[in-house]
């Protein structure tokens, strides 16, 4: 079955404007990371780490080479492979090779992952299309040793000078109790940064003249670790600046504002280890929260 797919915007046609080689892909991924995102819990919060890895006998025909590598909260290190036309169960083998040499990875750059405890892994191929064999896997949590593999279609558009992309995503990641994935507070359900976000927000209103040291002092650095709980928002803006990664939710809707004008933003570097820190400390504060 042939798919046919027409876009207008303003009543004006708009045409097909492929990524002519899998660089120019790439180049587009690294401006606009978001794309990544597989869902709305464990994979929402996304960061390019490093892009063209190279490998060691990363393949079985010689070494190969990384296209991305990406990171998902303080969970997940993922590893991309882009592919300028269809992503199919051959891409899917090469994917797999890659993903056995994910110790090398970490030999490369200590850099890559710098939390308390080792990275769970994520594979994630990348085309204009899908083939159907694959899609069927893909939507039904299709997994490779244990690590879950995801597909996105990236399809772009022209329309004079305005370019439109358009992207699908084909993942489904078994999600049980033990991930803490999903919290409810105060009617609201919320990821494991967001659930954060929210909870500081809360105690922020509930404590109106409280200060940012004070604060500090209600949610210790401890309590995440390498980042802290929350930052100004400044310091969370140099970060960015200086690295193009954003460890704190820094978007005007994100940002917390205390008495006395100080804006801090929360981290979103969160994995299962110090998110049960955290759901046990403000336990002992009074805030409840329910695991989902």
């Amino acid at each position: 079955m042939e798919i046919y797919r027409q876009i207008t915007a303003n009543n004006l046609p708009i045409k097909d404007y492929p990524f002519l080689k899998e660089l120019a892909m790439e180049a587009y991924l690294l401006e606009n990371e978001e794309i990544l995102k597989l869902d709305r819990d464990n994979f929402n919060d996304v960061i390019i780490l490093d892009e063209e890895i190279a490998l060691k006998e990363g393949r079985k025909s010689g070494d190969g080479r990384i296209d991305i590598l990406a990171k998902y909260s303080g969970e997940y290190l993922g590893i991309v492979e882009l592919k300028i036309g269809e992503i199919n169960d051959d891409a899917l083998g090469q994917l797999q090779q890659y993903l056995d040499q994910r110790k090398q990875i970490l030999e490369l750059d200590s850099g890559y992952w710098n939390e308390t405890t080792p990275p769970k892994w994520v594979g994630v191929l990348v085309g204009s299309s899908i083939s159907s064999a694959l899609q069927e896997k893909l939507v039904n949590g299709y997994e490779y040793e244990g690590i879950p593999i995801a597909g996105l279609t990236i399809r772009r558009f022209r329309n004079g000078s305005e370019i439109y992309v358009i992207s699908d995503t084909y993942f489904r990641y078994k999600y049980s109790n033990k991930d803490f994935s999903k919290f409810q507070f105060l009617g609201q359900s919320y990821n494991k940064g967001r659930l954060v976000n929210s909870v500081v927000r809360s105690y922020v209103d509930s404590n109106v003249n409280v200060t940012f040291a004070k604060l500090k002092e209600a949610f210790p650095d401890t309590l995440q670790g390498t980042f802290g709980v929350f930052s100004l928002k400044e310091t969370a803006e140099e970060i960015f600046q200086r690295t193009g990664h954003k460890r704190f939710y820094i978007n005007p809707d994100e940002i917390i504002r205390l008495h006395d004008g100080t804006e801090i933003s929360t981290c979103t570097q969160w994995s299962i280890h110090n998110i049960k820190l955290f759901i046990e400390h403000i336990g002992k504060m009074g805030i409840t929260v329910k695991i989902l």
